[in-house]
């Protein structure tokens, strides 16, 4: 078979087993290579322990056919399709205990396989998690790390758009890349394919399932040294995560948060159980490995211009807090300056990298 061609049997076997890894695991193991299970009946197939339903679509001449359709779709598109075969495919997240059988993947591939950190948390972050996940993921991106998070609503959106800012991100999805969820970062899967990737082991079409999501975790924490988890409830799924960067042999770590929010209770109880407590980049950057880590430390600081506020800037500075936002009308109150005045003090004030604008004309000191 060509090279082209190989990619056929793993496009079809893959989409009979993506949602599961057991499946997946026990037929590699008995199968030398994934075109070889299409020659066989559906009760050999049924009969290592593999579900009789994945067994029968295997089975079915529909199977192979789906797949070669689907790569002239993935063709037409121009994305890359990776299969665990490939020398391209990411060596970190081939060494998990179930690697995805193939990455579809939107961008530049080469960037799964650099050297990169998790930032993952939660979907209705405070505003101190907002600015602690868009600021570190800035300051680690801006030293040459790439972002990993999951392009959730939340820490996950904040992650990638401060690494965005100076530096590269990789988004992992819950659903193919035909259906990018949710709509609203549909943009920002965009912006982060220009520089970065969006991956997913999902077909094209497939939908954002509710079970997809823990699965794709382990997406997450394959493709990185360490993750980092900003603002948790202790029902998270970004414990699960956590979990999964463990069973990884990963770097776990945590922010500290404030002990009476329900969203501080994961991470703080993570910190507890033995995860690297982290207030900075510095943190992270010390808990990865020798090569990488000299590396961070050795770079330059790009992230902000380093320009200090004006004399008007750092009235308006003095009134904005880190821990949380506040709307532009208080601050035209406090500070004695009309709305029009403030603005321009405001986007001076962010353009130096030492103010973050949050929905609503909510004003945030970057931390």
């Amino acid at each position: 078979m060509t090279v082209e061609d190989r990619r056929v049997p793993w496009i079809a076997l893959n989409a009979c087993v993506c949602e599961n890894p057991r499946a997946a695991r026990i037929i590699l193991k008995a199968f030398p290579s994934p075109e070889e299970v299409f020659a066989v009946p559906a009760s050999t197939v049924a009969s290592l322990g593999v579900p009789e339903e994945i067994a029968a679509r295997i089975a079915s001449p529909s199977a192979l056919d789906g797949a070669r359709k689907e790569l002239e779709k993935i063709d037409k598109k121009a994305y890359r399709l990776m299969t665990l075969e490939d020398d391209g495919y990411p060596e970190l997240l081939k060494e998990i205990f179930d690697p995805p059988l193939v990455l579809y993947v939107s961008g530049r591939a080469e960037t799964l396989g650099e050297p990169a950190v998790a930032v993952v948390g939660a979907r209705r972050p405070t505003p101190y998690g907002r600015a602690v996940a868009g600021k570190l993921a800035g300051d680690l991106a801006s030293r040459g790390l790439v972002i990993v998070s999951g392009l959730a609503r939340g820490i996950d959106a904040c992650a990638h758009w401060g690494a965005l800012a100076s530096g590269r991100t990789v988004a992992v999805l819950g659903s193919g890349l035909g259906d990018v969820y949710p709509p609203e970062n549909r943009a920002l899967a965009e912006r982060t394919a220009e520089s970065g990737a969006v991956v997913t082991e999902y077909p094209l079409d497939a939908p954002p399932l509710p079970f997809h999501f823990p699965l794709r975790n382990r997406i997450i924490s394959g493709l990185a040294r360490g993750l980092v988890v900003v603002e948790a409830s202790r029902r998270s799924g970004s414990l699960i995560s956590a979990r999964l960067a463990l069973e990884e042999n990963r770097e776990v770590m945590a922010v500290p948060g404030n002990v009476t929010s329900d969203l501080s209770q994961g991470s703080n109880w993570l910190i507890q159980a033995g995860a690297k407590l982290v207030t900075g980049w510095a943190d992270v950057a010390e808990a990865l490995p020798d090569g990488i880590r000299d590396g961070l430390f050795a770079r330059a600081e790009k992230a902000g211009s380093g320009e200090a506020p004006s004399e008007r800037e750092a009235v308006v500075l003095g009134r904005i807090p880190a821990d949380a936002d506040v709307p532009i009308d208080d601050l035209a109150e406090e500070t004695g300056f009309s709305i029009s005045e403030l603005l321009g003090h405001l986007l001076g004030l962010e353009l130096k990298g030492l103010v973050v604008q949050n929905p609503g004309k909510r004003y945030q000191r970057s931390m």
